[in-house]
């Protein structure tokens, strides 16, 4: 054997030797895995909106006539507690006898019927007059229901009348209205002749009082007896 090939021999038996301790060592450690992700969290929904409240619709043909009597009784029972004077419950009565005419008309369109939306409006105007009785009865002290003067008793007892006939439907809100614009004119005249005589009244002024308010006792007495016919 020759030499060369002696020497190409141990190289290759070296090779053979060295070869698996080269492949263990350049092995690669094996890849901790990547830790798995988290999920993402789910969304929690969106919570419920809550509704907006259900808005009722028109008031039915009954409630509009109910709504009308109850009218009447707060402003009859304004005036009976003093909470509402004269010129107030003439303003308030005059409101709610424009609307009792408007229905009226509204009716006469449709064959004595009330359509929907009628109705809504009818039930707008009573919210804006029930507003205003509110507003009204609280707006200034409550009035002397046990007055000293003559003139003041009078009074009172005809403010008593037309509130009862409010109440009883005996007077209609128009009737009441004009009823109650003559009682707050008598009321001003009074605390105008009273400005001008230092807190007093005269004999003449009492008198010409008293005639007006005869009159007002009729004129009360006549339509509770007209509207009961």
């Amino acid at each position: 054997m020759t030499e060369r090939m002696k020497i190409m021999l141990m190289g290759a038996t070296l090779m053979a030797l060295l070869l698996p301790a080269v492949a263990q060592n350049s092995a690669a450690p094996a890849q901790t895995g990547t830790p798995a992700q988290t999920g993402t969290p789910a969304q929690t929904g969106t919570p419920a909106q809550t509704g907006t409240p259900v808005t009722s619709g028109p008031e039915t043909a009954k409630q509009v006539q109910q709504r009308k009597w109850d009218q009447q009784d707060r402003i009859a029972n304004g005036v009976d507690s003093g909470k509402l004077n004269a010129a107030e419950a003439s303003t308030l009565e005059n409101k709610e006898s424009k609307i009792n005419q408007e229905e009226r008309s509204m009716k006469a369109q449709d064959d004595g019927h009330l359509t929907a939306a009628d109705r809504a409006t009818l039930q707008k105007q009573q919210n804006q007059l029930s507003n205003q009785i509110y507003q009204d009865k609280h707006n200034a002290p409550v009035q002397n229901q046990n007055p000293k003067s003559q003139e003041g008793q009078r009074s009172e007892n005809q403010q008593d009348r037309i509130a009862n006939g409010m109440r009883s439907g005996q007077l209609s809100a128009g009737q009441s209205a004009n009823l109650e614009k003559q009682e707050a004119a008598i009321h001003q005249e009074v605390k105008a002749d009273r400005q001008a005589n230092g807190g007093w009244m005269t004999k003449q002024q009492k008198a010409q009082v008293n005639r007006q308010q005869n009159h007002l006792s009729n004129e009360i007495h006549k339509d509770k007896q007209r509207n009961h016919k």
